[in-house]
């Protein structure tokens, strides 16, 4: 992996970490159905405008595929970590969204789009050891209702890990722009009668629209057509690795924004993110100077 390429994660693991936090704040006052809705719609619309400016051609031969995707990377996740967003402390959320990792190391391995090592499951349980240690969480009731709000998360993790060797393949017959305009297009459709039926019950706050806003627009639109972009150079694993950097940024967004404190867990959790990150990604900064050769 490229240093490019590695910046690039980082600059995605933020975007998607602020995510968690917008969700919390949108999910509340206009429901789970119509945040996730309306994140795919103004997602859809943000690069329907990029495919026409860039001429881009659509995908519909491979319509069935893109629906596909679009049902397990776009409307299954977004539709749970909204719902989940009700009953979970954004930490929460966060901190099982990795579990994608996992889900996506097999199924890789499984649809032979990547091999399974002993330092990609070695970077997978530093990564996890890390993220508990990041993410303090506080004591939640170990109720029915939060059971669910945390099975629904895996379930969302799981839908996009196992989508992202499909991702792989898509990006071999279409370009990443065409991919994420598609995928976020048919989800939108899949998600828009449910959105249809809670839009009564929604209460459209400044607070709310702008964290829906500046979901469906940056952090799913322009970061989805940015994580294909990836997926195309680099294996499916690799391409995961932002989740495990996901839960240091949302605990940063915290602090920063809503004045939660910080603990010393977050500095050794996120020594040992960045270990895992570059041991799954095969990224090492140091090798140029090792070899005297430019890092691959």
């Amino acid at each position: 992996m490229q240093a490019r390429q590695f910046a690039q994660i980082v600059g995605l693991s933020a975007l998607w970490g602020a995510s968690f936090l917008f969700i919390r704040l949108a999910a509340p006052a206009m429901g789970p159905w119509v945040v996730a809705g309306l994140r795919a719609a103004l997602a859809s619309i943000t690069l329907i405008f990029i495919m026409k400016a860039l001429r881009e051609r659509w995908p519909w031969k491979q319509w069935q595929e893109m629906l596909l995707l679009g049902a397990t990377s776009v409307a299954a996740p977004f539709m749970l970590f909204a719902w989940a967003g009700l009953h979970l402390p954004s930490g929460y959320s966060a901190l099982l969204n990795t579990t994608a990792v996992l889900f996506g190391t097999l199924s890789a391995a499984w649809m032979k789009e990547d091999t399974l090592t002993r330092r990609k499951l070695l970077g997978c349980l530093l990564g996890l050891v890390g993220v508990g240690l990041i993410v303090r969480l506080g004591p939640v009731q170990p109720t029915a209702t939060t059971l669910l709000a945390a099975l629904a998360c895996v379930a969302g993790a799981a839908c996009f890990g196992l989508a992202t060797p499909l991702m792989k393949r898509a990006t071999t017959r279409n370009s990443p722009l065409a991919i994420a305009a598609a995928i976020h297009l048919a989800a939108m459709v899949l998600l828009l009668p449910t959105t249809l039926w809670s839009l009564p019950q929604a209460s459209f706050t400044p607070v709310a629209l702008g964290s829906v806003a500046v979901m469906g627009v940056i952090t799913s639109g322009l970061a989805y057509w940015v994580h294909l972009r990836i997926v195309r150079h680099v294996t499916p694993v690799a391409a995961l690795s932002p989740i495990f950097l996901i839960p240091i940024f949302g605990v940063t967004w915290g602090h920063l924004f809503l004045g939660e404190a910080l603990s010393p867990s977050i500095f050794v959790g996120g020594a040992l993110v960045l270990v895992a990150t570059a041991l799954v990604t095969g990224f090492n900064p140091l090798r140029r100077w090792w070899s005297g050769t430019p890092s691959p």
